[in-house]
Formats: structure tokens, sequence, C-alpha cells
């Protein structure tokens, strides 16, 4: 294949109505995942955990203004920033990890 016209069509995956449409979409539609958000993370000593008390800060590995990790079932599909909305945590996306990175480029919690 030298020419780009004859290149195989690819179908980007947030395309919510290819999906939809695809017959075992229904099959997976009602799985449930579990939804996290990484708000930042640091290593410590055994010695360090116990000495906490309570008041105690912990100092994480991001800057206030960066994006939150968003993971499902441990990986990670989005980065957004935190929101309120009645009174109550949310998380609003601000990006959506690139589905062409593909398995090797998401990053697994365990």
């Amino acid at each position: 294949m030298t020419d780009v016209s004859e290149a195989p069509v690819r179908r980007d995956r947030r395309d919510n109505k290819d999906i939809a449409a695809a017959p075992n979409f229904d099959l997976l539609a009602g799985v449930s995942l579990r939804v996290s958000v990484e708000v930042g993370s640091t290593s410590m000593t055994l010695a360090e955990l116990l000495a906490l008390s309570e008041g105690s800060v912990i100092e994480l590995d991001r800057a206030a203004t960066d994006l939150l990790d968003i993971y499902a079932n441990g990986t990670l599909i989005a980065k957004g920033e935190i929101v309120s909305v009645d009174g109550r945590y949310g998380i609003q996306v601000a990006e959506v990890v690139a589905p062409d990175r593909g398995i090797a480029g998401f990053e697994r919690r365990v």
C-alpha cells in the first residue's frame, strides 16, 4: 500500500453511533465498571505511616492545578478536574485517553 487512499478506513472508537449500532454492544452495555479518581500518590516508610495522626498532612506527587486521573477497573481512561454538583463532588472529564494508543498506551493500576 503506497497510496493513502488505499489505506483501510478506521473508525474512531469514540463515535458512539457506531458503537451503539454494533451487534454486541447490547451485551456489554449493562456491564458494571468501578470508576475511581486518583488525586495523587506518594511513597512513605512504615514508620512514617505509623507516625501519622489526626491533622497530619501527606504531600502528594501532583500540583493542585494538575488534572486528576480517571480509572475504569484500574485502567486509565481519562483525565479531569473536580467540580461541585448539588453539594457533592463530581469529576468533569477534560481529556479522554487516546483510543489509538491501544492497550499498550493504557496505564493499569492494581
